[in-house]
């Protein structure tokens, strides 16, 4: 379990964002864009700009180390790998594990000899998740990382996540405001607008009885089908 008692983010007298959250398995943050949820991730990424002050406390039997307990699938696969360097030299792991870890994410290791500008999208997601996965995070962050795909690769990478979850048994934040992928992937939610958040409890629960007006608007806006509600 990770327990994140206090994040306050502040930008001169301004406060950006000022929440608390807690993960025993897969928590996803919701909202729209400008609400915090970036700015949440490179906090526990120690990754904020310079300008930002920040106060985190937190609760967790590991200590937040990026590249260590704590990895990130970015947002866009295109852009988070560089495009002149071969999938092989990006891995940060001995190349037996790499060779181990894109087997899992069902790439051959043929694609380790390969430079990024020559996979697909999809592809190219595996890769990264791999290289994610090969540090064996304690906590998974995963930043949107089905925006950039179509449909069918956004599918299979979310069984994937799902699949390697239930393997390796490691927290997930997920940073979406896709609440259709999130409750594919979570068990529970919490919304965030203007770096506070409004609605908090599980994925179910929230979808099926969303009590906050923000909140509804966000899943009228998500789902167009509505045969999942009771």
């Amino acid at each position: 379990m990770f327990v994140c008692k206090e994040l306050k983010i502040k930008e001169k007298d301004r406060v950006l964002v000022d929440i608390s959250f807690k993960i025993e398995d897969s928590l996803a943050l919701v909202g729209e864009s400008g609400s915090g949820k970036s700015l949440t991730l490179k906090s526990l990424l120690g990754l904020l700009p310079s300008n930002l002050d920040y106060i985190l406390e937190y609760d967790s039997s590991f200590k937040l180390k990026r590249g260590e307990t704590i990895s990130l699938v970015p947002q866009n696969p295109f852009t988070s790998l560089s495009p002149l360097t071969k999938i092989k030299d990006q891995f940060l792991v001995p190349l037996k594990d790499a060779k181990e870890f894109l087997d899992m994410v069902g790439l051959k290791e043929e694609f380790l000899y390969r430079f990024p500008p020559e996979l697909s999208g999809g592809q190219l997601q595996r890769v990264i998740i791999a290289m994610a996965l090969a540090l064996k995070p304690k906590l998974l962050l995963l930043d949107e990382p089905t925006t950039a795909l179509d449909p069918k690769n956004k599918e299979m990478i979310l069984e994937l996540l799902k699949e390697m979850k239930k393997r390796f048994n490691f927290l997930v934040l997920f940073v979406t405001h896709d609440i259709d992928s999130a409750s594919k992937l979570c068990k529970e939610i919490a919304v965030i607008k203007k770096g506070i958040i409004l609605e908090y409890g599980k994925m179910d629960k929230v979808l099926e009885n969303p009590k906050n007006s923000y909140t509804k608007k966000l899943i009228e806006s998500n789902f167009s089908n509505r045969e999942w509600r009771k």
